[in-house]
């Protein structure tokens, strides 16, 4: 639900504005006659947009926007004049207005304004969270067959609006699999917004997941959307889905099934449309035998389940995931390029990446990139922690068909030699003991196996 405030002290002015933003854009509207009733209004309810009038007596349009700018609010406002003077229009664009419009301007013409307001914002919120993430993640990166299968499950999924439980240890990149479905989903364009459970206070977790209201307890200075609101008409993930704490357990099986939120604080249920997708690193049918996760809400999000394979499953992609995190990092810290050398990668295949898989290679890789002065990254530059630990990867513990194994092994084997060999196809295949580079070829086909 979208609401957009208008702002005149002309009482049918504003009142005809209203009715025509429901008309012609479906908008939900609120108005306020004069400055200082807008900015009340601002603080009591989740305002999306703003339509302001500058003439007014006592608080004018002008003292709004100074307000609006000591406060930090960022609702987008719209200035609209009657007067034709658009030197105050741009002075009202100085102050933070996002536009201005001519009264006289057509309800089509305010509506795309009010659209282009919204989704400046929609933009502006994506960019923030892809610069606080910048080199912190990579995204699904690897061509083995555990990586192509968990792909073709995130195409099958995808495009049905069911929701959708990722299970997988800690850093395997469960969240890239949640952006990757919202990615090829029916509303990509849509928000996309991130909660980690395990990191909301206790007392917060309510407010953050279904908003409140002014007042609703100490602090609550401004009514406030939470992140299913946020979230309409796009994908809500719920990282560390397990954590979440009794209360809050209840709460978010009932908007599941009720598909309404009620802000802490509020009477009102207002309807929310944000497909869920859940996460976790923990087994949830032991933590409901353990009573710490409700059954019915397993049920809830247990439509479709991805399991992402922890990165000693699928270390034939090591190389190509960690050259890949080596160019993001370089490009992060305003680096020259580096390179791996054969060295150090035969030496991150040989750990078993146990503590944290993906998470935890970004890291090492990071820490090598600081000890390196040169072009090339080599096995002195490693830690000494994975220098002095590293051994043949032992398997997870989810099962795996021999067939599988042996293909995996294979390809461990393949990528390893051509690392040696600087992807040299004939001295690789010697390497090896197959009879001509051609038998080579063959087999980084079946694999997938390229150099790009």
């Amino acid at each position: 639900m979208t609401l957009v405030l208008v702002v005149d002290d002309v009482p049918g002015m504003a009142e005809q504005y209203a009715y025509d933003l429901k008309r012609v854009g479906g908008y939900e509207t609120v108005i306020a006659p004069g400055g200082a009733e807008a900015l009340d209004l601002l603080s009591s309810e989740a305002i999306d947009c703003v339509i302001l009038d500058l003439e007014m007596p006592g608080v004018d349009g002008f003292e709004v926007l100074r307000t609006l700018k000591e406060r930090r609010d960022p609702t987008p406002v719209i200035v609209y004049t009657g007067t034709g003077n658009y030197d105050r229009c741009v002075q009202a664009i100085k102050l933070g207005a996002y536009s201005f419009i001519d009264k006289a301007e057509s309800m089509e013409r305010v509506v795309r304004e009010v659209e282009n307001a919204l989704e400046r914002m929609r933009l502006l919120a994506e960019v923030e969270a892809l610069r606080r993430d910048l080199g912190t993640e990579s995204p699904l990166i690897g061509s083995s067959p555990a990586m192509r299968q968990l792909r073709d499950a995130i195409a099958r999924v995808a495009a049905i609006p069911s929701h959708v439980l990722i299970v997988g240890e800690s850093g395997a990149g469960k969240e890239l699999v949640a952006r990757e479905l919202h990615r090829l989903g029916l509303n990509p364009q849509k928000p996309f917004v991130a909660i980690n459970s395990a990191a909301l206070p206790e007392n917060l977790v309510e407010s953050e997941l279904f908003g409140h209201e002014r007042g609703a307890f100490t602090g609550a200075s401004r009514t406030r959307k939470g992140a299913f609101e946020t979230a309409a008409g796009g994908t809500l993930f719920l990282d560390e889905i397990g954590e979440l704490p009794p209360p809050a357990q209840a709460k978010l099986l009932r908007v599941l099934e009720e598909q309404q939120v009620t802000r802490v604080g509020g009477e009102r249920a207002i309807r929310v449309d944000a497909r869920v997708v859940a996460a976790t690193n923990r087994d949830l049918q032991k933590e409901i035998e353990a009573g710490r996760f409700r059954q019915d809400l397993f049920y809830r999000l247990n439509v479709h389940v991805l399991e992402v394979p922890a990165l000693r499953d699928h270390l034939s992609d090591l190389p190509e995931l960690a050259e890949h995190l080596v160019d993001a990092t370089c490009a992060r810290f305003g680096v020259r390029p580096k390179k791996l050398d054969s060295g150090v990668l035969e030496l991150l295949m040989a750990c078993e990446w146990r503590q944290n898989n993906v998470r935890e290679l970004r890291n090492i890789i990071e820490r090598m990139i600081i000890a390196c002065e040169d072009d090339i990254i080599t096995a002195a530059h490693a830690p000494a922690e994975i220098r002095g630990t590293a051994q043949p990867a032992t398997r997870g513990p989810q099962p795996r068909t021999l067939q599988e194994l042996k293909a995996e092994a294979e390809r461990q084997i393949i990528v390893a030699a051509l690392a040696r060999n600087d992807w040299h196809i004939s001295n690789t295949a010697r390497e090896l003991g197959l009879a001509d580079h051609a038998s080579l070829l063959k087999i980084m086909r079946r694999h997938g196996l390229r150099r790009d």
